[in-house]
């Protein structure tokens, strides 16, 4: 299917600016006063709610939902099936300046892109911050207002500022019973008490980057 004919199966608020270098998949939503950049693909049957700014690459799967006033800035890739709460921010550079040393504007190359992945079913509430260069595994959680400054584990709950690991959640999003695993804890099967699916966690600091709780 050809970009012209994707966007025939697509509804674009009349607000929204989305740029015809962009490709939207069919059966996607994109909402009032929405920016879509250049190069950025997103999937199908997306919601892009009020207000949003998608940058210039960026990378949405399918089944993909945003709430309101949400930016994600070059070098994020956001896989299916994620729910990004309102008020998100993700960032690209970890050491932000507006001018040189020199006192003269940087230019739009002087700086260092640090890729952000968030893998499939993860769900990111209302506030977060997700600071640029990690990756938030499957099926986590990260709490309202976070500023997430590691990875999180498949199916970590992370809250707080840094964010903290804190528990594990199930597929379908109610907490796991139990404490975070420690470093050198084999991994364990954890029964959700909500719909009795078993989920196996279990992460290492050294490998994955969590920050464990104090």
């Amino acid at each position: 299917m050809s970009n012209q004919e994707a966007r025939s199966e697509v509804s674009i608020h009349p607000t929204a600016i989305v740029h015809p270098e962009a490709r939207i998949g069919p059966g996607t939503r994109i909402w009032h006063w929405t920016q879509v950049r250049e190069g950025v693909v997103i999937g199908a049957e997306c919601i892009i709610g009020k207000g949003c700014y998608i940058d210039i690459g960026v990378q949405i799967g399918s089944r993909v939902k945003f709430q309101s006033n949400i930016s994600v800035f070059h070098g994020v890739t956001i896989e299916d099936g994620v729910f990004v709460g309102p008020h998100v921010c993700f960032t690209n550079d970890k050491a932000p300046r507006a001018i040189n040393p020199d006192g003269t504007l940087k230019a739009g190359t002087d700086w260092t892109l640090s890729p952000t992945l968030i893998r499939y079913g993860a769900s990111l509430g209302a506030n977060a911050t997700i600071v640029c260069g990690i990756t938030i595994g499957r099926f986590a959680m990260v709490g309202s207002g976070a500023v997430v400054t590691h990875n999180v584990p498949d199916h970590g709950l992370v809250v707080g500022n840094p964010a903290r690991l804190v528990g594990y959640v199930c597929a379908c999003g109610q907490r796991l019973p139990g404490e975070p695993l420690r470093p050198g804890d084999p991994p364990e099967q954890r029964s959700c008490p909500a719909c009795g699916h078993e989920t196996r966690v279990g992460v290492d600091p050294a490998d994955q980057g969590v920050s464990q709780q104090d």
